[in-house]
Order: C-alpha cells, then structure tokens, then sequence
C-alpha cells in the first residue's frame, strides 16, 4: 500500500471550504446538543447526561442520535 496523505494544500479551494463549512456546522450541532443537555432536566432525556455527553464527541452521528433518540417527547415523560 502507498502512502495516501492529503494535505491542506492538496485541496482545491472548494474543497477546502467544504471542510471548513462541515467542520463548523459538526461543532455547532456540538454546541447547541451539550446546551439541551445542559438545560433539559433529566426525565425528558433516554439514557443519562453523562454518556450524551461523552458521546457528543462522535461528530456527526450522537447529535443525529440524540435528536431522533435521546430526548423524550413531553407526551412521554415519566413521572418516576
């Protein structure tokens, strides 16, 4: 196998404003899931803080999951 490292500079600058653009949006998304978590209280979330915000730092995919999975409707609340 050879060695296959692209550098910034190998880019195109389209392509280097696509990283810089998906880079931003990931750290939003980042951003505003830790802000629900840190704001929402505990009934209203599947699973603990802890591990959402652990897992917060698998970019793309736990903001995506915490969106569709990890908050509860408030329908669905407990009152435990």
């Amino acid at each position: 196998m050879g060695n296959c490292t692209t550098t910034w500079e190998d880019l195109t600058p389209s392509q280097r404003k696509a990283v810089i653009v998906v880079g931003v949006m990931t750290s939003l998304l980042q951003a505003l899931m830790l802000w629900d978590l840190w704001r929402r209280p505990a009934e209203q979330i599947r699973g603990s803080k802890r591990a959402w915000v652990v897992a917060s730092f698998a970019r793309p995919f736990a903001q995506i999951a915490y969106v569709v999975w990890g908050r509860r409707p408030p329908e669905e609340e407990t009152t435990d």
